[in-house]
């Protein structure tokens, strides 16, 4: 099954320089949670060759390019196939699946979410990289136990037969993030979620800006050019962007270097809120 996800076009010793793993690389919960800890520090979630018109590509290769070589971030599906790669590459044994975003709902979404349940002999983990507002580390599929990450609060609800949801405890309540299930997905299948999620007219990362990162005390995203920071207890601060911030931001806040023609570009594709 790993072949046809071309796993071997990693350069797995660049993919650890990147996220500034130098620990053990047994396949194991150690290693799980090590790495997985490491990719959310270092690999920033945005969107913005979406907005650059350049669109996204989820062939490894292309993938690999971008967030290891070109030091740049992306969005679930660049993040989970990279992370799902350098993990099959290591011996752990990885499902890529493909989930409904958002909770109870009369018309349930489309699957654009990427997540990853990992097995490590008999034990089963949800690891996901790619959510930006989501997990620092990976669940154990103890389903129901509440699991603390930081600040932040999470649990896996079973939803049936082979189906579960990932939730948040928010405001004193459990808040569902997505849904999804082990249905096997193959290279096509992400190619159609990911030409949705990065054309159709209404998906939220199509005429926006988008970038996000994630620590234990603090979610930081930048949604046009509104820069706004919430805490574990739901408190949270905004404000604007200006023209003359917006290199700076992405820079220091969410670890992107653009040059000058890019963030020229990004300015004029999201202008300042009218006062």
């Amino acid at each position: 099954m790993t072949a046809e996800w071309d796993i071997d076009q990693l350069d797995l010793d660049a993919y650890l320089r990147r996220i500034g793993h130098d620990g053990g690389t047994a396949p194991d919960a150690a290693t799980l949670a090590a790495m997985h800890r490491a990719h959310v520090a270092s690999i920033p979630f945005e969107n913005l060759d979406i907005v650059l018109g350049r669109g996204i590509a989820v062939d490894l290769e292309n993938v690999q390019r971008k967030l290891v070589h070109d030091r740049r971030g992306g969005y679930c599906y660049e993040h989970g196939l990279l992370f799902a790669a350098a993990l099959e590459r290591l011996g752990f044994t990885v499902q890529r699946l493909l989930g409904r975003v958002g909770g109870d709902a009369e018309r349930p979404r489309g699957r654009t979410h990427m997540a990853l349940r990992v097995h490590i002999g008999d034990e089963v983990w949800l690891a996901d990289v790619g959510f930006g507002s989501g997990l620092l580390e990976p669940l154990p599929f103890d389903t129901g136990a509440a699991r603390r990450q930081g600040g932040w609060t999470y649990s896996i609800a079973t939803e049936g037969p082979h189906a579960w949801a990932l939730r948040e405890r928010q405001d004193g309540e459990w808040v569902t993030r997505y849904r999804f299930d082990d249905v096997r997905q193959h290279p096509a299948d992400v190619e159609v979620a990911n030409h949705f999620t990065s054309t159709f007219p209404r998906s939220p990362f199509v005429g926006r800006i988008v970038a996000v990162r994630k620590e234990e005390d603090a979610l930081r995203e930048l949604i046009d050019r509104t820069l706004t920071v919430t805490r574990p207890d739901r408190s949270s601060e905004s404000r604007e962007i200006a023209d003359a911030e917006l290199g700076p931001t992405l820079r220091d806040v969410f670890r992107l270097e653009l040059s000058s023609g890019e963030l020229e570009r990004l300015a004029r594709a999201a202008p300042p809120t009218a006062p």
